[in-house]
This record gives C-alpha cells, structure tokens and sequence, in this order.
C-alpha cells in the first residue's frame, strides 16, 4: 500500500520468569505523546497558532487510523457481539472511527492510553458514536482490569513501546474471560529500514561510530512464539506494508515528532548534529529516494489474533483422524 504525505512505531506457571530488561524510556515516551496532543501549528507569521492545539497530530494520523481499521475489520468478521471493548493504546481515539457498533454489538468502549492529553484530544467529537465512550490513563505494563472480566481486549499500535511484552500479554490474557479474544498491532518487522540504514551510514562515516536512533523492531515469528507463551490458542500473525512517500528526511522527522513516534530507548542520542542531518538525508535519497523526488517510508504493523482457552472451543483433530489424503483432493 502507498500513500503520499505532502508535508509531514502467561509465562506459564511451571516456567521461571524471564528478566524485564529496561529498553524504553516510558516516561519520555509518554511526555512525546502529550506534546503532540498539545502541540500548535506554526502559522504565516512564524507563531504558534494555539487556537488549533493539536492539528498537526491529527494530520499524522493516517498510520494509525489504517491499523485501526484493519483492527475493526478483523472484529467485525469474528461474527460476535462485544459489549464492552477495552482498548489499549487508544491516542485519540483511532478505532471508534471505524467500529461497527451493529456489527460487533459495542455498547462502550474504554479507551486507554498512558497520555491523557492524546486520550481528551478529541473528546468534543465523542457525540458522533452510538455507544458508550470511557477513558482511563492505563499502563499497558500494569494492566487495572480483574481477571477473567473482559470479553475483548484491542491493542492499537503501542505495544512495540513497552519494556515487558511478554508480562503485557500474560496480563491480558488473564483480564479475558474464558474464550474472550484480544486482537491487536504493533509496529515491527522493517518499519522504518529505510531511515535506519541511512542513519547507520550517515554516522559511520561522520562520526567513525553507531548510536541508537530507531527503536528496535520485533519480527512475525517472535509474536507468534510470545502468543504461545501467554496462553493464548488458536492464533493468527500476520503483516501488513505501508509505504508513506515524504518531500524530504525533515518532513518524515516531523511526522513521527507530530506522530508521538520519535525514539524513546532509553540511551539514544537527544541530539543530532546539523551535517549528520543532512548527510542521513543525502543517503536516504541516494539509497532509496524515488524517480518522482520522493522519500519513501515503509510501517510494518504486525497483526495477531489470540483467545484464551476454554473448554468450549473447537479442538484440531488428532494427527492420523483424516478419512481423505491432501494428495486425492489436490
């Protein structure tokens, strides 16, 4: 998929548990994601127009209202009713744009999101939507909900953000009722490869050294064996490519700020020398620019689908039950 943006990421009871090592700052994430939600755009004069606090987060919204909707899409075909959904990750509101209150039966919907200014930034449009609307600041890290009380837990691309996915996965699988489903995304996979290889190569040959500028992204099969590892049964991994086109290397610089997607591990580099800058973007266009004078930049998300167990669910066969060959059949 491309799109052009003109101006503007149960350990098992019996197992010992794994150690949570420190990657991102979430803090400093959370304060990046509140300065979007808060920031106003620079108007003719040079000025900040805080009459329109928080328009160039909603003009980078377009990755996450993709995977939003992709979200709702696979809910919508689980063929269920869903009265209440919890939400994690849920910035300004991305999947109630596309939830399907007859489809999934939705009857509220409870968003949460470490940032409450990105959670209220659009809180004046929640009259649109026929259901139900409740916002909570919520850590995905300390998940606040019972176990065994939710239905369906969604997670909209901000899982790739915590320190400790495995314990933020064995935590909503044990909110789910027996059964329930928790569907989400997280940015992954070659996300952003383009600017990573290009930075490595600007500062190798400035500086003689590599630091850290991109948060490390996980791959397909590490999902799927972290699902497994949760508890979860009958799962479904998948990714998706989103190819955004940029003018130029401060334009994608920009939209990730604006986005709250700048890089939140907890050594990076806070600052970046002006000819490092423009040598990264020299490469970029080298390396991958276009016929056009485009800068494209690829967003991974990585989907899954998992339930929580229960005695009620449709079992595979046993190996050597099967009346036909696959051989006859093809």
């Amino acid at each position: 998929m491309h799109i052009s943006a003109a101006s503007r990421w149960a350990t098992p009871t019996n197992s010992p548990p794994s150690p949570v090592y420190t990657i991102f700052d979430r803090d400093a994430k959370e304060r990046q994601r509140t300065r979007a939600a808060l920031r106003a755009p620079i108007n003719e004069h040079g000025q900040r127009d805080e009459s329109k606090r928080g328009e160039p987060s909603r003009q980078t919204d377009y990755v996450r209202d993709m995977g939003a909707e992709s979200l709702a899409e696979r809910l919508l075909d689980i063929k269920r009713n869903y009265p209440t959904i919890v939400e994690l990750g849920a910035g300004a509101g991305h999947l109630r744009k596309f939830l399907d209150a007859e489809g999934t039966g939705v009857q509220k919907l409870i968003m949460c999101d470490t940032s409450a200014a990105l959670l209220n930034r659009d809180k004046a449009d929640d009259d649109k939507y026929p259901y139900e609307i409740e916002r909570r600041v919520v850590d995905e890290e300390m998940l606040p909900f019972e176990e065994n009380s939710l239905d369906c837990i969604i997670a909209s691309g901000s899982l790739h953000w915590t320190n400790d996915l495995p314990g933020a996965l064995v935590q909503i699988q044990r909110a789910l009722k027996p059964d329930g489903v928790f569907l989400g995304y997280m940015l992954g996979g070659d996300t952003l490869f383009e600017l990573r290889t290009s930075m490595m190569l600007a500062e190798q040959e400035r500086h003689g050294g590599l630091s850290v500028h991109v948060s490390p992204m996980t791959e397909t099969r590490d999902v799927s064996a972290l699902l497994t590892r949760a508890g979860f049964t009958l799962q479904t991994v998948d990714i998706d490519e989103v190819t955004v086109q940029y003018p130029g290397l401060f334009e994608l610089l920009h939209d990730l700020q604006d986005m709250g997607e700048s890089n939140a591990v907890i050594n990076r580099q806070t600052f970046l020398r002006r000819d490092t800058l423009l040598a990264t973007g020299a490469t970029y266009r080298a390396l991958h620019g276009t016929p056009e004078g485009y800068l494209p930049a690829t967003f991974a998300p990585i989907f899954m689908i998992g339930w929580k167990p229960s005695p009620t669910q449709r079992k595979p066969l046993a190996r050597g039950s099967a009346e036909k060959s696959l051989k006859d059949v093809l």
